[in-house]
């Protein structure tokens, strides 16, 4: 019922984030194949991110 109120959790603003980078890298793959693979290697960035921020989530002893 208050799902707008709830703030999105670390690892939900890294995923839109992610997609937000593949979706503007796929827009400008039509126009400008060099900004287009700046994008993807962001959104690269952004899932290695992700991906420290799940294990850290794993394991939390570390």
């Amino acid at each position: 019922m208050f799902g707008w109120l709830k703030s999105k959790s670390p690892e939900e603003k890294l995923e839109a984030l992610y997609k937000q980078k593949l979706k503007e890298a796929f827009d400008l793959s039509k126009v400008n194949r060099a900004a287009a693979d700046l994008k993807t290697a962001e959104a690269e960035a952004v899932a290695q991110e992700l991906d420290a921020l799940r294990k850290q989530a794993q394991n939390p002893s570390k």
